[in-house]
């Protein structure tokens, strides 16, 4: 349930536990938390992204958006809903795009020491004529020529596989990013096999993708399988 007497702010990351929907302080429109981002206020007091919901004291929801968040600083969202003065950098925009691109890399890392992640065009293709494969990544700075085999590679055996999903593919992280994600260098493809692991990472990398597309009023429409 949404909290009566502030909806503008949360009552805390304990409490509530049931809640799935929250109010965008920015748009005033309810939407699924998923679609949102946590704010709190720092000791210090700074604005801090809560990514993971789970920071203490009270939460303010903003959609996932770069252009909302960029709104809610340039119209001082955050100094009226926590009514008082905070520390709110122009920057904070840019510095929570920053975070969750952090968070995407420590999903990708946490699946790679577990041996869900193959890296190299040659594994990833002999994982895609296996059928192993649960997500497809490319760096968003690689090759298109090598992007465009691997992945009618992945559409090719979908249709041979009528009853298999869609293997969703990745293109948020530049191969930088993916190279310190998986400890080597000039990672352009990689490939997550199923589990745990690989389900955490594909929703991070939702939430950076989000982030980057939503307009200030419309959560970012799904582009097919692609992230």
């Amino acid at each position: 349930m949404l909290a009566s007497t502030d909806p503008e702010l949360d009552h805390g990351p304990r409490t509530e536990r049931s809640a799935t929907m929250r109010m965008c302080v920015v748009s005033r429109k309810v939407r699924p938390i998923d679609e949102l981002i946590r704010f709190v206020v720092s000791p210090q007091g700074d604005i801090v992204p809560d990514l993971k919901r789970k920071l203490p004291g009270r939460g303010m929801w903003i959609s996932a958006s770069r252009q909302t968040v960029a709104e809610a600083v340039r119209r001082h969202h955050f100094s009226k809903a926590f009514k008082r003065n905070l520390r709110v950098p122009t920057t904070l925009p840019s510095d929570t795009e920053t975070l969750l691109v952090r968070s995407v890399t420590e999903a990708l890392a946490i699946a790679a020491k577990a041996g869900q992640v193959l890296a190299g065009f040659g594994k990833v293709e002999t994982a895609l004529k296996e059928g192993t494969v649960a997500v497809l990544i490319h760096a968003s700075d690689g090759a298109q020529d090598g992007i465009r085999k691997l992945d009618a590679l992945a559409r090719q055996n979908e249709r041979n596989r009528d009853e298999k999903p869609q293997i969703p593919v990745v293109t948020a992280l530049k191969s930088a990013e993916l190279d310190l994600a998986l400890g080597r260098s000039n990672v352009i493809h990689a490939a997550l096999l199923a589990g745990p692991a690989s389900r955490t990472f594909l929703s991070r990398s939702q939430m950076l993708v989000r982030y980057r597309m939503a307009d200030d009023d419309e959560t970012a429409e799904k582009r097919g399988r692609d992230f």
